[in-house]
């Protein structure tokens, strides 16, 4: 392993794999004709996937992304999960919520914002998703590092990642969304929001979480427009 990790040409392999597959076997292909190895096809390889990932960032949607939903969302998401945490541990000395209900309806609610989020951003900017995961794990490691409540386990403030990993899977892996899903999605997600509608400085938080719902709905509605136009026009 060790020789591995000093081997150039192990190196060129792993930076080629932030490039497409197709570029990637037409980039090592051309190294291999060209005879460039060691430090040199290092630095070419390099640069170009350097050249690559900040030409993506040129497009509006990886700074949606990352700063629109990834950032600030993680720390709503935490402070949720905190909050839900509390609930189902009495021991901390929070009042349990009114009613199982309510608690559930919580529960739902970190759920539906997580998995939409996560789904959104896989959307959103596929080519730099690795990038929105590095600034997703920063705030996650900064409130880790700072929590200190009786009675809680750290590990409380990351309930919300199993369900924005899920989202986020489904949403790299899906080429197509449909509108009647998202429809429904972005609806009981909205619905769940409806008993932190009378808590004060509830709806720019509610926002921040519910816009990804609701932008999948725009997105699915807009890539039906053309399949819909079409069947008026024959």
């Amino acid at each position: 392993m060790t020789v591995k990790f000093w081997n150039a040409s192990w190196w060129v392999e792993l930076l080629a794999r932030g490039l497409s597959p197709g570029d990637r076997e037409t980039v090592l292909g051309d190294l291999a004709e060209a005879g460039e190895t060691g430090n040199q096809a290092l630095l070419s390889v390099a640069g170009l996937v350097i050249r690559r990932q900040l030409s993506m960032w040129r497009d509006w949607r990886p700074w949606v992304a990352v700063f629109g939903l990834v950032v600030p969302a993680s720390f709503l998401l935490m402070g949720f999960s905190v909050s839900i945490a509390q609930a189902v541990l009495p021991a901390t000395g929070r009042n349990l919520p009114p009613g199982l209900t309510v608690l559930v309806c919580n529960i739902s609610l970190l759920a539906a914002w997580s998995a939409t989020g996560g789904f959104a951003v896989g959307t959103i900017s596929r080519r730099t998703t690795w990038i929105s995961a590095i600034f997703s794990l920063l705030p996650c490691a900064f409130c880790l590092s700072r929590f200190h409540l009786h009675g809680l386990s750290p590990l409380c403030l990351l309930l919300f990642l199993p369900p924005a990993l899920a989202g986020l899977y489904f949403g790299l892996r899906t080429s197509r969304i449909r509108f009647g899903i998202c429809l429904a999605a972005a609806i009981v997600t909205t619905v769940l929001t409806i008993p932190h509608w009378n808590q004060r400085g509830a709806w720019p938080s509610n926002f921040m979480l519910s816009w990804p719902a609701w932008y999948l709905v725009s997105t699915a509605w807009r890539r039906k427009a053309p399949l819909r136009s079409g069947l008026h026009g024959e």
